[in-house]
């Protein structure tokens, strides 16, 4: 068994979420504003992340800032500043996907520790060694490779390793409005409702009744899973291969349902640390729990971490 425990990441909705989530067992926050990050749970303005920063460093837990955005020409000039603020808060991480993020950061906040996030291409340990060469200290793999795979880059990384446990998943993205074009082109006649996070905006499918959240901001169109993802009765091969970080999404969540999801991990997490017999005794009794308080029209699954992709 690996000899530290993961850290706990969680994403709040706001500064108010973060010492209610920290008190339910979070070790980590990752936070940001739209114009930088991709599908955040909750818009974090500069003052937000100056009072995130100090919330969360007041209560031990560490405080990672998304620039996972996808950026153009006009929008690079932008990077430096932005970067300098986050240091100069003390931010503990930028997440980066764009070598432009990483390229500025040696040069106006050399010091800046930098975790690779692209969602979609780490899918191997050369690839996050590869980042890791070039200052990644943190390598997020993506969310479609399975426990083996998972386990293998981790024994072969020289980088830390973050996986996604629990929260729903990017299906698809686009930097343009291309919703309608996209379903005319699968041959489906699904209907589009609402625009933004808030408005529960969805794409229905009849034949296999599943809804796909959806929504469109400054980075474009966004289709999400129609199931949340939820691995806390198969934790034990991450745990004891040593995954550095587990991430809990909260996109779309309420703190509430959060801080719930957030105890039974840190206690599910501590339990096996503490006796694996016990750990095992309660899987069900947590997974029964997480599906009392799941939104009714979102299932939870294993996502990928038992199948192989299929494209």
């Amino acid at each position: 068994m690996a000899d530290n425990k993961p850290e706990l990441l969680v994403t709040p909705t706001e500064v108010n979420d973060i010492e209610r989530l920290v008190a339910a067992g979070a070790t980590a926050i990752m936070i940001g504003e739209e114009r930088f990050g991709l599908r955040l749970a909750g818009e974090f303005t500069r003052e937000h992340v100056k009072e995130a920063v100090s919330i969360a460093h007041r209560l031990g837990a560490k405080v990672y800032v998304a620039m996972n955005a996808i950026f153009h020409n006009e929008r690079v000039d932008e990077l430096a500043d932005y970067l300098r603020f986050i240091n100069d808060c003390s931010v503990d991480a930028v997440v980066f996907g764009d070598p432009a993020v990483l390229m500025t950061a040696r040069e106006v906040a050399p010091d800046m520790k930098l975790h690779w996030n692209t969602e979609t291409t780490a899918t191997n340990y050369y690839t996050a060694n590869y980042w890791g060469r070039k200052g990644a200290k943190r390598a997020v793999l993506a969310r479609e490779i399975n426990m083996d795979a998972i386990v293998e880059i981790k024994e072969n990384a020289d980088v830390e390793i973050e996986v996604q446990v629990h929260g729903m998943t990017a299906m698809f993205h686009s930097k343009r409005k291309l919703i309608g074009n996209y379903m005319e082109f699968q041959g489906k006649s699904l209907s589009v409702e609402n625009r933004g996070k808030d408005r529960n905006m969805f794409l229905y499918d009849p034949e296999r009744d599943a809804k796909y959240p959806i929504f469109e901001d400054s980075s474009g169109t966004h289709i999400m899973s129609p199931k949340d993802i939820c691995i806390i009765d198969e934790l034990e091969e991450m745990l004891d291969a040593g995954i550095d970080s587990f991430k809990i999404d909260g996109i779309l969540k309420s703190v509430d349902y959060l801080e719930e999801v957030v105890n039974m991990y840190r206690e599910a997490i501590d339990l096996y640390f503490e006796d694996e017999e016990k750990y095992d005794s309660k899987k069900e009794e947590y997974l029964k729990r997480i599906n009392e308080i799941q939104p009714h029209n979102r299932e939870i699954d294993t996502g990928f971490f038992f199948k192989e992709t299929v494209y």
